[in-house]
């Protein structure tokens, strides 16, 4: 922060988009694998560069400094770990290394590579791209306090049934019928927030990050869908994400708040003219227009509420 003559500068600088691959092998042949890209933002007294042009204090985020530092530091983690924990390597050499830097956020988004199975069984060294990304968000300052988000984007998810919406308010604008049988259909979103507030506080277990995302997408899966024969009935999209929501957060202790945004992908039912009937086909919950613009935006954000005692 700086101030001049009643003005408050806040600014940041980094470096955007620098991709990196890594790949870790086991003593057994087995090989893991990951691509990340990464964003750098350092917060830093570099004050005078903005008010006066004095540009000494800056950390220049030339592209022959940044790349080589993402990549020698993926190169110096021997073992498999996960976004977050190279977004913590990261964001503590950036603190630690340079006097100016007060703070430093990275922004990771890692591709979805998963490992592929030929005849039933996982292949050492093949993988194909899946489609959701598992993103991280980690702040680090030089005292070591710790803000940590994590989440998912593009996850779309369909259920032909066990969906409707009825009920809502209607003018003489609202063509929209009510109806408790329709095929839902969405693009989630979700990001949820660690309640690790320190470095030290983080905890031991390897992986344990990449398992998290694993268990929290599951969770939304279980949530959205039900049981596999039954299903479970969604009143609407609001209902559902809350319940969402709800169960991640009854789900994991270390998770202090997750937003969910699930645009409503519509699939509107058909009517047909056939030969045989030249006035009508009659829908019969079989026959759709998929189409995902314009689309209803429906987004809510679940936390707890801290006691004040």
């Amino acid at each position: 922060m700086g101030e001049l003559k009643g003005l408050k500068l806040a600014q940041r600088h980094g470096k955007s988009r620098v991709r990196v691959a890594r790949v870790w092998k086991d003593g057994d042949g087995k090989h893991h694998f990951a691509e990340w890209s990464v964003n750098i933002s350092l917060l830093s007294d570099c004050i005078p560069a903005y008010i006066t042009g004095d540009n000494s204090d800056i950390v220049a985020t030339d592209i022959e400094k940044h790349s080589p530092t993402v990549y020698a530091k993926a190169k110096e983690c021997s073992e498999q770990l996960s976004a977050e924990d190279f977004a913590i390597v990261l964001a503590k050499h950036f603190t630690s290394y340079y006097q100016q830097v007060t703070a430093a956020i990275v922004n990771i988004v890692e591709k979805p590579w998963e490992r592929i199975s030929i005849k039933g069984q996982q292949h050492d060294h093949g993988f194909k791209l899946g489609s959701e990304r598992h993103t991280t968000e980690v702040m680090v300052d030089k005292s070591g306090i710790l803000r940590m988000t994590s989440g998912i984007e593009g996850l779309s998810i369909l259920k032909t049934t066990q969906s409707g919406f009825e009920g809502f308010i209607r003018d003489k604008y609202t063509m929209l019928p009510e109806t408790r049988e329709r095929m839902m259909a969405t693009e989630v979103t979700a990001s949820w927030r660690y309640s690790f507030e320190s470095l030290s506080s983080l905890p031991l277990k390897p992986l344990y990050f990449t398992e998290r995302y694993m268990d929290v997408k599951e969770v939304l899966l279980n949530t959205f869908f039900g049981p596999s024969k039954e299903g479970v009935y969604s009143p609407s999209v609001q209902a559902t994400l809350y319940e969402m929501a709800k169960a991640v957060l009854g789900r994991f202790p270390d998770i202090s708040f997750i937003q969910l945004k699930m645009p409503n992908l519509h699939f509107l039912p058909v009517n047909l003219p056939s030969k045989d009937n030249p006035v009508i086909v009659k829908f019969d919950d079989d026959v759709y227009l998929p189409t995902d613009e314009p689309h209803g935006t429906i987004q809510a954000t679940l936390s707890r509420i801290r006691s004040k005692m």
